[in-house]
């Protein structure tokens, strides 16, 4: 399986993630076509889901919630996400699949 769904960028990772909104909880659904499927509870209007999804994504990589920028993908299900850490993308794939 690919690994190309994270990735070094200057200053942190890059993610490739899908939205699944509306779901009961917030989870990592797993790998799929190699995007990260993000389960969340928000529902994808006024941007809320994209709220909801950094602050989940901050939460897991323990991060600031302004460290975590959707720079693709606003208003679909597919995003390309920033996080800015000193984390390598090896442990940033370890933090979020376990």
């Amino acid at each position: 399986m690919s690994e190309d769904w994270c990735r070094a960028s200057p200053g942190g990772v890059r993610l490739s993630v899908q939205v699944l909104p509306n779901a009961r909880k917030n989870e990592i659904a797993g790998l799929f076509d190699d995007v990260l499927k993000i389960r969340l509870q928000a529902q994808p209007i006024e941007g809320r889901a994209n709220q909801a999804l950094a602050g989940y994504l901050a939460q897991l990589l323990g991060v600031p919630r302004s460290a975590v920028t959707v720079l693709h993908g606003q208003s679909g299900r597919r995003k390309i996400v920033e996080v800015r850490t000193d984390r390598d993308p090896e442990a940033v794939r370890t933090a979020l699949l376990g």
